[in-house]
């Protein structure tokens, strides 16, 4: 039997366990392991497991698993919570450049524990039936509704997620304005099956679709989640789409601990 270090980090209540790996030991083709470490009732419980690893030109590489075991596409509030794990390992100090899976990110950090993550540059927001739909580093559906807070976000984002997305799969955004640039949204994400109480990429997706269809003209938009609040800052090209893409939040170690694995 062996043990693992891990630190547990949360983004706006969406939470992760952070892998210092890079020694490059951690086994990360096991899915079974990587999904019990974020088991709720048999392991230390998150949303997802990043591991930082090393890089030959960059601050780090970072690896997102889902909370199902397998590598995911691009998670925004996980990309936050590594560049504060940087920071807490003596690897960054007020900025940080990382690769992803998306490509390269860069990032800030500030001392009142906010992190700022420049995301990939946006070239379509389309719009398809009654949702608009965007890849913000993952894939997202946003969808307006009246009244999010009674909106059945399990129950419909599934059947979303599953029914019109196919196995590949899409997470699944509910948006309701509350002024001209502040938005509540609630999410369900694909690979944790479940609502989150956050998700970054998709209140980026949020923020553009709002701006593209017109239901803000703001270039920085607030975001209201069950976890708590996100910006989202963004320019527009002239040709279409966004570039200089930053999301911004609190990003903070909830606690550090070893697991017999």
């Amino acid at each position: 039997m062996s043990s693992i270090v891990f630190f547990k980090y949360q983004g706006t209540g969406n939470d992760f366990i952070l892998v210092d790996d890079r020694q490059g030991q951690f086994s990360k083709k096991d899915t079974k392991l990587i999904a019990r470490l974020c088991d709720r009732k048999f392991g230390i419980g998150a949303d997802g497991l990043i591991c930082l690893q090393d890089h030959d030109q960059h601050d780090f590489t970072m690896l997102y698993y889902n909370a199902d075991g397998r590598e995911s596409s691009m998670c925004g509030n996980g990309g936050r919570c590594i560049v504060s794990f940087a920071q807490h390992l003596g690897l960054v100090e007020d900025t940080a450049i990382f690769e992803a899976v998306d490509g390269i990110h860069h990032a800030r950090l500030f001392d009142n524990g906010q992190v700022s993550l420049q995301m990939k540059d946006v070239d379509h927001v389309n719009k398809v039936g009654n949702h608009l739909f965007t890849d913000t580093g993952s894939p997202h559906h946003v969808q307006l509704t009246d009244n999010v807070e009674h909106t059945d976000v399990v129950a419909m984002g599934r059947a979303l997620r599953h029914d019109l997305y196919g196995e590949a799969g899409a997470n699944i955004n509910f948006v309701q304005p509350v002024t001209a640039a502040t938005f509540k949204v609630r999410t369900y994400e694909r690979g944790v099956e479940d609502e989150t109480l956050s998700c970054g990429t998709g209140v980026t997706a949020v923020a553009l679709a709002m701006h593209a269809s017109q239901q803000t003209t703001a270039h920085e938009v607030t975001l209201q989640t069950p976890g708590g609040e996100l910006r989202v800052e963004f320019d527009i090209n002239p040709s279409g789409g966004y570039h200089n893409i930053w999301l911004t939040g609190a990003a903070t170690q909830v606690f550090t601990g070893s697991i017999d694995v």
